[in-house]
């Protein structure tokens, strides 16, 4: 396969794997539901080899089965694994996408402020100066909060915080909350203008982290995570 053929074959994989997952997500296509892999050939004129891939990775996801002499069948979230980044993903693209934002809330509720109190006693110089770069780059880019340039700067905090609690199942937790980010910029859920509390709350927990305040960064944390919960529920509120 040529480096060119390869690149086709990437891009078809990705476009029907995310239809495929995002339709099932959203309820499109019902859990229970039969699908032919060769209706899924004609329908994206693709290989059944990409098929198959798709296939494969979804059956990972939890949102299919396929068995011998069944074939393939959709389903329910019960069996899915939600954490997946993929699954957040497609679920904040559908029609539940403010109900999976409450409880992606509650989640972040559980482990950031927890984060932030192991990274005031573990976090390296280096982490302290990233989490400092951060605050720095969300200040500089509060103006354009919805702009890709704060939610690189967003994600490089959340995702150095996690990461500098020490705990590998904290950091691990990193590509989800990033993920959430990522789903409130790519759905207009971020706000023009940054609040100027939110920024500067993100400035005490990088504080509190570089002074060993354990209670501090935790209490700053909370509030951060609080304030995102509300945001969506106004925004919720308004549509």
């Amino acid at each position: 396969m040529t480096k060119s053929e390869s690149a086709e074959y990437r891009q078809l994989h990705e476009t029907v794997l995310e239809r495929l997952g995002s339709d099932i997500v959203a309820g499109v296509v019902a859990p229970g539901t039969r699908i032919s892999a060769d209706d899924v050939v004609n329908q994206f004129s693709v290989s059944r080899t990409v098929v198959r891939e798709v296939v494969r990775v979804l059956e990972s996801l939890g949102l299919l089965e396929v068995r011998r002499r069944v074939g393939i069948t959709v389903l329910g979230e019960e069996h899915w694994n939600s954490l997946d980044p993929s699954v957040i993903r497609w679920k904040l693209a559908g029609p539940e996408r403010f109900d999976q934002l409450a409880k992606l809330s509650e989640l972040r509720y559980g482990i950031e402020p927890l984060a932030a109190r192991l990274a005031a006693e573990r976090a390296t110089p280096d982490q302290c100066g990233a989490l400092t770069g951060a605050v720095i780059g969300l200040a500089s880019t509060a103006r354009a909060a919805d702009s890709t340039a704060y939610l690189a700067h967003d994600s490089d905090f959340h995702r150095t915080l996690l990461i500098a609690s020490g705990n590998p199942l904290l950091a691990a937790m990193a590509p989800i909350v990033v993920e959430v980010l990522e789903g409130r910029t790519r759905h207009a859920l971020m706000p023009y203008v940054a609040e100027d509390e939110v920024v500067h709350l993100h400035g005490v927990v990088a504080s509190s982290i570089q002074s060993r305040d354990a209670e501090a960064a935790e209490t700053a944390m909370r509030a951060i995570v609080t304030e995102s919960a509300m945001a969506v529920s106004r925004m919720r509120d308004e549509n």
